[in-house]
């Protein structure tokens, strides 16, 4: 069986930890819990017909005084770039860090996940740039941790995008 390492990144607070508990677990709790270093869970799904170990390494989140690890991301085969969706910068930063991850490791498949759907109310991403993102070949993505919408198939596209061609 494949095994193949995926990495979480994005912003503090985006929601990296809660996708990864909603994903592996189906569990989500309000209660925000800071990530220190690493966690790394696994999972087994189907993806073009063939099973494939996740290995997931949620990751500490991104802010004005800490920057990621480069070296925790060696190896890895792809990631999900965390976004919340009720706040603009958060994009923005993502993008940022997206180019040091590509200028460090090299292009490796992405998908880029707006969390926070359950909030689209407060939602502060406008739809034109999110147009702009997929013209520009990303794979955009809108999930909720919160009530499940979305987050396996998030995980799921990931999954297909990282199997051989």
């Amino acid at each position: 069986m494949l095994q193949k390492k995926v990495c979480m990144l994005g912003s503090f607070s985006v929601g990296k930890s809660s996708l990864v508990r909603r994903f592996v677990e189906n569990m989500f709790d309000e209660r925000y819990h800071t990530t220190i270093g690493v966690k790394v869970d696994k999972k087994v799904v189907n993806a073009g017909g063939e099973d494939l170990t996740l290995v997931l390494w949620d990751i500490y989140g991104e802010d004005g005084f800490q920057k990621i690890r480069m070296s925790y991301l060696r190896g890895m085969h792809g990631y999900l770039l965390v976004v919340d969706g009720t706040r603009r910068q958060t994009l923005e930063d993502a993008l940022a860090l997206n180019d040091r991850v590509v200028a460090e490791i090299g292009k490796v498949p992405a998908v880029l996940a707006l969390n926070k759907l359950d909030l689209t109310d407060q939602w502060e991403i406008d739809p034109a740039r999110e147009t702009q993102l997929t013209a520009a070949g990303w794979t955009v993505q809108h999930t909720s941790a919160k009530t499940g919408d979305a987050v396996e198939k998030a995980f799921l596209r990931l999954a297909q995008a990282m199997l051989p061609k």
